[in-house]
C-alpha cells in the first residue's frame, strides 16, 4: 500500500475524530434554530410553525413562518419575505392562514390562501395587532390592539421658535403601571378588541372604556359574541391580581361580566358544541405561589365549577377536543413540561413529555402545542441536547415522532456535556430535592474539575431537563455545572412552591447547599473548587450564599435584588411585591424587608465577586447591582462591575449579550480555579 493511499484513508478518520471532539462554542449560538408556536391544521395534515434563528449581523432573533406535512414531508417556507412573521392561525376549514408580519409601516395582518399560495396584506393599522382569532364562519378576524389616550396635562409650555433646539418634552404619567422591562415607557392608552373582514377592509373597535381587554379571544358558536379576560372593576389599577371573564356583543359592543371570583379568571375558550366555556384561574389567597386550576361554565356564565383534577400542578394552554368531552392542557412536573388530557369528569392522562426548548439561554419551562380535529398533537419537543424541534403525537397510536431536525447540521459535529438528573435530601425537613448535573464534554472521572452552581431565577420558576446554551458553554469550558430546583420552584406542587411565602430567601439556601454537599459526596465536586452564579432571583441566591458562607472560590452575581426596600419602590413591577412576597409595604415593615435583603449580609462576604447588570434593566435596576459592587469596593473585596449597554433584564436576549455574559463569568472564574488533575 502506498504512503499516499494510506494518507488518503487516514484524512477522513482524522477529520471525523476532530469533529467528534469539537465542543459547543460561542459563535455556535448564532447557528442555533428552534421551532416556535406550531399550529396544526383542522384536518391534521399540515403544520405551520415559526422557525426561529439569529441574525449574526443585526444581532437579534428572527422568525419566519414555515409549513410541513404532519408526516415530515414537504417542508417549505410559506412566503419569500425575509421579515418577522408570527402568530399564524388557521381558518375554521383550513383553507387560509392569517398571521402577523412586519412591514415598513409596522406590524400588519396578512392572509395566505392554501389552494393558490397567494398572499395579501389585509390591514392598515396604527399599532401592532395581537391575539388573532377567526370567527366560526370564517368571515371575520378578531384581534386586540392598543388605543392611545392623552397623557395628563401638567403645564402649558410656550411654543418654541421655528428651528429652535429645545429639550424633548417630559414624560408625564399618573398611572400605577407606566413602564415595562424590555420595552421601557408604556404609552398612555388601553388595549381594545377589534374586528376586521377576512378579505380585508377597515377595522372596527367593539370594546370601550378605560380598561384593558386582553387575549386570547374566543368566539361564540353563532359568531355573535367574543369572550375575553380583563378587569373592568372601578379600582382595576390597584386590583391588579384580579381578572374576570367577559362576553362582548360584536354588534352592539355591550359587555357582560361572567365571573366574579377574587383572583385571576383567564384564557376563556368556548367548546366546539358552543355550550361551555373552559377557563383558568384560582381563588386568590395572596400567597407567593398558587396553582392555576381549570374551570368550566355555561356560555351564559351559569354553573361555574372547577374540574376536579387530581393534579397538584399549574394547568396551562387549554384546548377543547373536537367532541367537547374534555380538554388538552400542558403542565410542568418535576422539571419536565408535559401535555395531558382531562375529561369533564376530571379523569386525567399524560400524552407527551419534553415540551419546551424555546428559551435557549437557560433551561426554563417553555414551548407550546396545538391539536387538530382528529386529535393529532403538534408540539415543541426539547431535550438537554437540542432546542425545540417539531414533534407530532398520533391520536390513534399515541406514538410521538420528531419530524424536524433544524440543528442536526450543527450538533452532528459537536460533543455536548452529558446531563444527569440527581435527587438528594433536604437537611432542613428531609424533603426530596431535584437537580441536574452537566459534565464537561469528554469528562474523565479520574480528573478533578471546577464545580459551578447555576441558580435559577423567579424564584417561582423551574429549571429542567431542557437544552441550555449558557450551561453547555460553561460545561464546554471545563466546569461541572449543577443546577437545582430548591423549594419555591414550580412543578412540585403548591405547598412546595409556597414555602417562600414571607420567607425569601430562606431555606431555599439550605436546599442549594445540600445539593453542593451531595455532589461532593458523589465525587464530582471538590471543596476547594466551588463557584456560584445565577441571574435575577438566581443573582439574589448567589449573593445570599456568599453572604452566608465563604466556601466558594469566586461568584458571579447577575442582575440581583440586593435591597428589597429600594427594589420594591423602583422596579417596573414595584406594586406587585407587598403581601405576596413580604408582609406589608416597605415603610410598614422595614425590619422584615431588610432581614431578607442580601445587602444585609455584605459585611460577611470574602468571596471575589463579579457583579453584572443590564444598563436598561427595569426589573432589577442597575442601582441594585451597584449597591453590592460599591459595598465590596468599600470593603476592599476583589470585585468588578460589568454593565451591559442597551440590555434590559433579559441580558441574554441578544445573542452577542448571551456570549458576553458567559464569557465574562468564565473569565472571572478562570482567575480562581486550579488546573484539572
Amino acid at each position: 500500500m502506498s504512503y499516499r493511499f494510506l494518507l488518503f484513508l487516514l484524512i477522513p478518520l482524522l477529520n471525523f475524530s476532530q469533529a467528534e471532539d469539537k465542543v459547543f462554542s460561542y459563535l455556535d449560538v448564532f447557528d442555533l434554530e428552534y421551532v416556535s408556536d406550531p399550529q396544526i391544521s383542522p384536518q391534521g395534515d399540515w403544520i405551520v410553525y415559526r422557525r426561529m434563528g439569529f441574525d449574526i449581523m443585526d444581532d437579534k432573533a428572527v422568525g419566519n413562518l414555515w409549513m410541513i406535512k404532519s408526516d415530515g414531508s414537504q417542508h417549505q417556507k410559506i412566503t419569500s419575505r425575509e421579515v418577522n412573521e408570527s402568530s399564524a392561525v388557521w381558518s375554521p376549514n383550513g383553507d387560509r392562514l392569517a398571521f402577523i408580519s412586519a412591514t415598513d409601516q409596522g406590524a400588519e395582518i396578512f392572509m395566505y390562501w392554501m389552494g393558490s399560495g397567494k398572499l395579501a396584506k389585509i390591514s392598515q393599522l396604527p399599532f401592532s395587532p395581537s391575539s388573532l382569532s377567526w370567527s366560526p364562519q370564517g368571515d371575520q378576524l378578531a384581534f386586540s390592539m392598543h388605543v392611545d389616550r392623552d397623557a395628563p396635562v401638567a403645564a402649558k409650555i410656550p411654543k418654541k421658535p421655528k428651528g429652535a433646539k429645545w429639550a424633548e418634552a417630559p414624560r408625564i404619567t399618573d398611572r400605577l403601571h407606566h413602564e415595562r422591562d424590555g420595552s421601557g415607557y408604556i404609552p398612555p392608552g388601553f388595549n381594545h378588541i377589534f374586528l376586521i373582514p377576512a378579505n380585508g377592509g377597515a377595522e372596527g373597535q367593539i370594546t370601550s372604556g378605560d380598561f384593558h381587554h386582553g387575549g386570547p379571544l374566543s368566539w361564540s358558536l353563532d359568531g355573535q359574541k367574543i369572550y375575553f379576560s380583563g378587569n373592568r372593576n372601578v379600582d382595576w389599577e390597584y386590583d391588579f391580581r384580579n381578572s374576570e371573564v367577559y362576553a362582548v356583543d360584536v354588534v352592539s359592543g355591550n359587555t357582560i361580566q361572567l365571573t366574579q371570583k377574587r383572583g385571576p379568571d383567564k384564557n376563556p375558550i368556548v367548546s366546539p358544541n358552543g355550550k361551555h366555556i373552559a377557563y383558568l384561574g384560582y381563588e386568590d389567597r395572596v400567597q407567593a405561589y398558587q396553582v392555576t386550576r381549570l374551570y368550566i361554565m355555561d356560555v351564559d356564565g351559569q354553573n361555574q365549577r372547577e374540574i376536579p383534577m387530581e393534579l397538584d400542578r399549574d394547568v396551562e394552554n387549554i384546548v377543547w377536543d373536537a367532541k367537547s368531552r374534555g380538554l388538552y392542557f400542558s403542565y410542568d412536573d418535576k422539571g419536565n413540561s408535559k401535555i395531558g388530557y382531562v375529561s369533564l369528569s376530571g379523569k386525567t392522562s399524560k400524552l407527551a413529555d419534553n415540551m419546551g426548548g424555546t428559551t435557549l439561554g437557560r433551561p426554563y419551562a417553555s414551548g407550546s402545542f396545538s391539536v387538530s380535529q382528529n386529535g393529532h398533537i403538534a408540539y415543541t419537543l426539547s431535550t438537554p441536547y437540542h432546542p425545540a424541534e417539531l414533534a407530532v403525537v398520533n391520536s390513534r397510536s399515541n406514538k410521538t415522532d420528531k419530524i424536524t431536525g433544524l440543528n442536526k447540521a450543527l450538533f452532528d459535529f459537536r460533543t455536548l456535556g452529558k446531563v444527569e438528573e440527581v435527587w438528594y435530601t433536604s437537611s432542613v425537613d428531609q424533603r426530596e430535592l431535584q437537580g441536574w448535573v452537566v459534565y464537561p464534554p469528554n469528562y474523565d472521572p479520574e480528573k478533578m474539575y471546577p464545580f459551578l452552581v447555576e441558580n435559577h431565577g423567579g424564584p417561582i420558576l423551574n429549571y429542567g431537563d431542557r437544552f441550555s446554551a449558557e450551561i453547555q458553554l460553561f460545561a464546554a469550558a471545563g466546569y461541572v455545572v449543577f443546577y437545582p430546583n430548591p423549594r419555591g420552584s414550580t412543578s412540585y406542587g403548591e405547598e412546595f412552591g409556597n414555602l417562600l411565602f414571607h420567607n425569601y430567601p430562606g431555606e431555599d439556601y439550605n436546599d442549594v447547599m445540600d445539593g453542593v454537599d451531595h455532589c461532593i459526596k458523589m465525587g464530582i465536586a471538590h471543596e476547594d473548587q466551588l463557584f456560584v452564579t445565577g441571574g435575577s432571583a438566581g443573582g439574589i441566591m448567589s449573593a445570599w450564599m456568599i453572604g452566608k458562607n465563604n466556601r466558594f472560590e469566586a461568584a458571579a452575581v447577575i442582575k440581583p435584588v440586593m435591597n428589597w426596600i429600594s427594589k420594591t419602590l423602583v422596579a417596573d413591577n414595584y406594586f406587585g411585591y407587598a403581601h405576596s412576597r413580604l408582609p406589608g409595604q416597605p415603610w410598614e415593615n422595614f425590619e422584615e424587608y431588610w432581614k431578607f435583603s442580601p445587602i444585609s449580609l455584605v459585611g460577611n462576604i470574602e468571596t471575589p465577586t463579579l457583579v453584572m447588570v443590564g444598563m436598561d434593566d427595569l426589573r432589577t435596576p442597575p442601582s441594585e447591582a451597584k449597591q453590592l459592587y460599591h459595598a465590596l469596593k468599600l470593603r476592599k473585596i476583589e470585585t468588578v462591575l460589568v454593565e451591559v449597554p442597551e440590555a434590559s433584564h433579559g441580558i441574554a436576549n441578544r445573542p452577542s449579550n448571551l456570549i458576553t455574559k458567559v464569557a465574562n463569568i468564565l473569565a472571572w472564574f478562570d482567575k480562581y480555579k486550579t488546573p484539572n488533575n
